[in-house]
């Protein structure tokens, strides 16, 4: 993916500006920065469920915004408060978004049978999407976003209210899926998950892109966690106000 010059404005407000950054192909690439960095406002530019004010976004060279049922059959998606069609089962849910792709009925059979197999999900599969815990809805969306087998698999905070053994089970997917040649961007507040799994990082803030390399580039001799609050700023180093000290 190829993000260049990316730029949006929300009335006076500029929530991405001037965003560039390539990902290479077959990577595990991390997207970090605090609470109003641009970060789902990026990832939903350069995906196609958000028109950039300025800038391109390439997947394998197609243009999003140019050629955007191309670049979209290539995308698999789970982005942060997008409703699903809840009303329907997680298997038709799932079915149905693998034939909007056009995959045949006995190629989605088996593929959904699959993945809720590895989601934990086959007790479930009648169930209406609507009465699922949010860790499930988060683990049948992620069902959907790879139901094509897209080459690219974008993902809003995936682990958000996902219990460790679904955490685990997801991260050994996600792990064969880069082995076999996809690649993966993850926006997470998790340091730790983002110092595990991903092998790039970009942190941003602000709207505009701090640092961006490997792991081992942007953090250096720190840890993550480190780098992260060096580069963006806002640690107050106090022990708090005395009312809040018990003696």
């Amino acid at each position: 993916m190829a993000l260049t010059g990316l730029v949006k404005r929300f009335g006076e407000k500029v929530a991405v500006d001037q965003l560039s950054l390539t990902v290479p192909t077959g990577s595990f690439y991390g997207l970090v920065g605090p609470n109003g960095a641009g970060k789902t406002t990026t990832l939903s530019m350069a995906t196609g469920l958000l028109r950039p004010d300025a800038g391109t976004a390439e997947i394998h060279g197609v243009d999003v915004w140019r050629d955007p049922v191309k670049a979209k059959g290539m995308i698999g998606n789970l982005a942060d408060g997008v409703r699903l069609f809840d009303r329907l089962t997680g298997e038709q849910l799932v079915t149905y978004t693998g034939m909007m792709f056009g995959l045949s009925r006995d190629e989605v059979t088996a593929r959904t049978a699959d993945l809720l197999k590895i989601m934990d999900l086959v007790d479930a599969a009648g169930t209406p999407v609507v009465d699922y815990s949010a860790g499930m809805t988060k683990k049948i969306a992620l069902a959907c976003a790879l139901v094509h087998a897209p080459r690219l698999l974008v993902l809003d905070e995936p682990f958000e209210s996902v219990d460790p053994v679904s955490a685990a089970n997801i991260e050994d997917i996600l792990r064969g899926y880069t082995a076999g040649g996809g690649t993966v961007i993850v926006s997470s507040h998790s340091m730790d998950l983002v110092q595990r799994m991903c092998d790039h990082v970009a942190v941003i803030a602000a709207g505009k892109l701090l640092s961006a390399g490997t792991v081992d580039e942007v953090r250096g001799t720190q840890t993550l966690q480190d780098r992260f609050v060096e580069l963006v700023g806002g640690r107050h180093r106090s022990e708090g106000p005395e009312w809040l000290r018990q003696s």
